[in-house]
């Protein structure tokens, strides 16, 4: 018979060909190797709120975490590429020319090509999610006869939910990004089955949803809930002719994104702990959107989110539920 359900602070994120898992026993990944083997490993991870209270106080300790787990996420994402055997696909298929800078730079390169790389991404979302929505804002209220300027704030963020919709969905069409989509319904399906009590097989995984209220996915979509409320209210506030200005304007929003991280997180938080009719409304959108981003995994791919889970929680379930 089935142990009763509890709720978990057990987290975690999709890899190449693996999954990280952060849990009561720490972090581990487990990622499959070339040769079929599941490596399974402990990462020693820091925290801030453990060196200072400060850090931990509600919405601070939001925006430190979520820098704290890009940060995380992006190292585990470059170990599992090395494990899983990806960096060896890419040199053998590197040109003359990449494998002259390989030989000249070293280890120095991937530096340099990971630094580029991300502040071409900052600059890439900061285009997409901040100033595309008020560019069309402007195209839009400027061919339409009814005046949207008091409407612009809540206008900006839906159009902003929107594109981050179908580039999600572009994105998800991806062939290698299909596969990571299914380890990261493999972490949601195995972390729901230990919730439920089962125990953690392949046959009771797969009964399991591959739709979770932590997911990053759900913490998106309500930092982009609220970035429409609090805009709204900000817009009130600032003269219209400065709004006009599309640049500034969407710099003079910028300052707001920590606070609206802050809250998402400290929502997510109370997700994990409340299943009631306010939770489920705000959740509903990201759950949703978990249908892009998570695809039913196979048995090879289930078989690594147990691997994962197993390595961070305790023998007692109870000793894992959220306090």
């Amino acid at each position: 018979m089935p142990k009763k359900c509890h709720k978990t602070s057990v987290g975690g994120q999709a890899l190449i060909e693996g999954i990280m898992m952060q849990g009561p026993k720490g972090m581990a990944t487990a990622v499959r190797k070339p040769d079929g083997e599941i490596l399974t490993e402990y990462h020693e991870v820091k925290h801030l709120r453990d060196k200072n209270k400060f850090w931990g106080v509600p919405i601070i300790r939001g925006i430190v975490g979520f820098i704290e787990s890009m940060v995380t996420g992006y190292k585990c994402l470059m170990y599992s590429a090395e494990v899983s055997g990806m960096e060896e696909i890419e040199e053998a298929e590197m040109s003359k020319f990449e494998k002259w800078l390989t030989d000249k730079l070293g280890d120095k390169l991937m530096s340099i090509i990971m630094g580029i790389a991300t502040v071409l991404g900052f600059a890439l979302a900061f285009f997409i999610f901040a100033y595309m929505p008020s560019m069309l804002f402007k195209l839009i209220n400027t061919h339409t006869a009814a005046d949207l300027e008091p409407l612009r704030g809540t206008f900006e963020g839906v159009l902003k939910i929107i594109i981050f919709v179908l580039y999600m969905f572009a994105v998800s069409q991806m062939k290698d990004i299909k596969r990571v989509f299914k380890y990261h319904g493999a972490e949601h399906k195995t972390i729901a089955c230990y919730e439920s009590g089962m125990e953690l097989t392949v046959e009771n995984v797969k009964k399991c949803t591959r739709f979770h209220p932590r997911c990053g996915t759900s913490f998106m979509f309500v930092m982009l809930i609220l970035s429409i409320v609090i805009i709204s209210i900000l817009s009130f506030f600032v003269p219209e002719e400065v709004k006009k200005i599309t640049i500034l304007w969407v710099l003079i929003r910028l300052p707001m994104i920590p606070l609206i991280m802050g809250i998402g997180y400290e929502f997510i938080r109370y997700a994990g702990r409340h299943d009631n009719a306010f939770v489920k409304i705000l959740s509903a959108p990201g759950l949703w959107m978990q249908r892009i981003t998570t695809k039913e995994p196979e048995d090879d791919i289930i078989e690594v989110g147990i691997a994962s889970l197993q390595a961070v929680i305790t023998e007692n379930p109870e000793d894992d539920e959220i306090k």
